[in-house]
């Protein structure tokens, strides 16, 4: 199991954001991706996840269905109670057992809670639990500790330690120590250069 990406380039609204992206990650491995806002980490793992295409270079995954991705958003329905969330996921990837994930995020005490009258830090948990019903080995995390307390981001960094030892691949972007053996990629340096609109004048010199 292995994502690579070479000399990947990476647009947002047709502008290019990143250029040049190039790394590997193995099969037990995390990576983490830094870089000040608005650097691209975002552009960069939603195109990883295929929800963008690249312009230019390519992304080697041994199968599109090994990737899931966690974005900002927390993708739970809110009328629906939070065991009722997970085991729509899990039918929705082959039917899952949702103890590990319930277990693994402390949620089994708001099992039958409806999700909408969560916590926005209980929503995050519901969230990312998700990952663990899905079966999928790569993990695309994008601000996965946003709205965590401290004893959640643990509970967190448990799941993801667990999934590398399963043979699973981390890939995150995130500013915050999780007490994880990380590999990290700051993206400052794969930015695009901007590009200069000559004027009017400068057309005809």
């Amino acid at each position: 199991m292995r994502l690579m990406v070479v000399d990947l380039g990476v647009s947002r609204g047709g502008v290019p954001v990143l250029e040049g992206v190039n790394f590997s990650v193995e099969a037990g491995e995390a990576l983490v991706l830094t870089g000040p806002n608005g650097s691209g980490k975002t552009t960069l793992l939603r195109t990883l996840a295929g929800l963008q295409p690249p312009h230019g270079g390519k992304i080697v995954v041994p199968d599109s269905e090994a990737i899931t991705y966690a974005g900002h958003a927390d993708g739970i329905k809110a009328v629906l109670s939070v065991r009722e969330n997970l085991d729509f996921w899990a039918r929705v990837h082959g039917g899952k057992d949702i103890a590990p994930a319930l277990d693994g995020f402390d949620l089994q005490a708001l099992a039958d809670r409806p999700a909408g009258s969560l916590s926005a830090g209980q929503k995050r948990r519901l969230g990312l639990a998700r990952l663990m019903v899905t079966g999928r080995p790569i993990w695309l995390l994008d601000e996965p500790t946003v709205s965590l307390d401290k004893a959640s981001v643990e509970l967190f960094a448990g799941a993801v330690r667990r999934h590398l030892e399963g043979g699973g691949i981390a890939v995150m972007a995130s500013h915050i120590d999780m007490g994880l053996d990380v590999r990290v990629v700051d993206v400052t340096p794969f930015r695009a250069r901007a590009q200069v609109t000559r004027t009017f004048d400068e057309a005809f010199l």
